[in-house]
């Protein structure tokens, strides 16, 4: 399929995605699409005067080919939605663009991708979450997904790259330029060992709307998105409400009711809007990777010698397993409350942690 047609494809006034697709689906590829007669564009749902005479006339393929020479000669990837690498996770979303331009190496149909967002203005406590978890995914296989900006995004992407993590920045403008100008060190980096990513052509601006735009391609690349650190109002909480509203996972780290930067994160966890996490352990759990990292043989985590009997009864019965409240207090023969305080005990200690539904298990 010939590459000036797939990007002419996207220049056509009044046809966005969804209509680009419906075309796609009803003549099969781009160039069929720009030889279609009105009477067969105008049988397609959706499409009326108007957008018919558009697709007929316009100058659509001659500004494709300009783009196309730059494209060339910065060797830029065009990721095309029919195209196997196009990235199958976004292809599922209804909204998601025909076509990505992309600079890196990392594979975007990996098998374990999340995103990390959150807000411009990080303090340490974010800073110091994004370094916990680059730390413990790092023997995951994953990718990490941002956006390329001020605060929890740049810390994400630095995190990554210190610990041989891949990192792709999604981009709300051209790849003809980085913005923020002061990441351009770290973006040449990370397509060392990630990418750029972006559905807008170079030259393009980041124009305040193109960043809404950009979050949906972040909720909707990754397996899950994860919030560190946001306001109230903000790009974090619009990344994280589009990924629900793709039926992906949405975690979030909590943080003290004062603090201005956490009242995002405690606002999603408070509507169950996202699941609280306290550490990046919580997560590997919650997405089913603990096993991709066996433990080796010989080692048996060491529990403190101070254990009372009645808690050395209750890690006996989370060996191999995880159980809940309910069920271990009938097997112990104890009372929910007292079961309760040395459950809190054993979790502040570190030796087990507390799933949804008041589930335990050993940590």
């Amino acid at each position: 399929m010939s590459l000036i047609h797939k990007i002419g494809l996207t220049l056509i006034k009044n046809v966005g995605h969804v209509t680009a697709k419906q075309l796609l689906v009803h003549f099969g590829s781009a160039e069929a699409v720009f030889k279609a007669r009105k009477r067969q564009l105008l049988q397609i749902p959706g499409i009326g005067e108007l957008t018919a005479n558009l697709i007929l006339r316009n100058n659509a393929l001659a500004e494709a080919e300009k783009h196309v020479l730059f494209i060339d000669k910065h060797q830029i990837q065009v990721l095309f939605y029919t195209d196997d690498n196009y990235p199958e996770r976004l292809k599922g979303c209804y909204d998601a663009p025909i076509l990505l331009y992309y600079k890196g190496n990392a594979d975007l149909n990996q098998s374990r991708i999340i995103s990390v967002v959150g807000t411009r203005r990080a303090t340490a406590y974010g800073r110091q979450l994004c370094k916990q978890l680059a730390e413990h995914l790092s023997p995951y296989n994953v990718i990490i997904v941002s956006g390329l900006a001020y605060g929890i995004d740049v810390a994400s992407h630095k995190e990554s790259l210190s610990h041989n993590i891949p990192t792709v920045g999604v981009m709300a403008h051209g790849l003809d330029r980085i913005y923020p100008a002061l990441h351009k060190t770290i973006a040449q980096k990370m397509v060392l060992n990630g990418g750029l990513l972006t559905e807008f052509l170079p030259g393009t601006n980041p124009d305040k709307e193109n960043f809404p735009k950009r979050n949906r391609i972040i909720a909707g690349i990754s397996d899950a998105t994860i919030v560190v650190e946001a306001t109230a109002k903000g790009g974090a909480l619009i990344t994280a409400d589009i990924a629900g509203s793709y039926n992906r996972d949405v975690y979030a780290f909590p943080g003290r009711t004062e603090d201005q930067y956490s009242e995002g994160c405690n606002f999603l966890i408070k509507t169950n809007r996202a699941a609280l996490i306290n550490h990046a352990k919580d997560l590997v759990y919650y997405l089913g990777w603990e096993e991709l990292v066996p433990e080796k043989e010989g080692l048996q985590v060491q529990l403190p010698i101070n254990l009372s009997k009645d808690e050395q009864q209750i890690v006996a019965l989370l060996q191999d397993t995880s159980m809940g409240i309910d069920e271990l207090a009938t097997r112990l023969n104890v009372s929910l409350s007292k079961l309760a305080m040395r459950l809190l005990n054993l979790e502040m200690q570190g030796i087990l942690i507390s799933l949804p539904g008041k589930v335990y298990k050993l940590n």
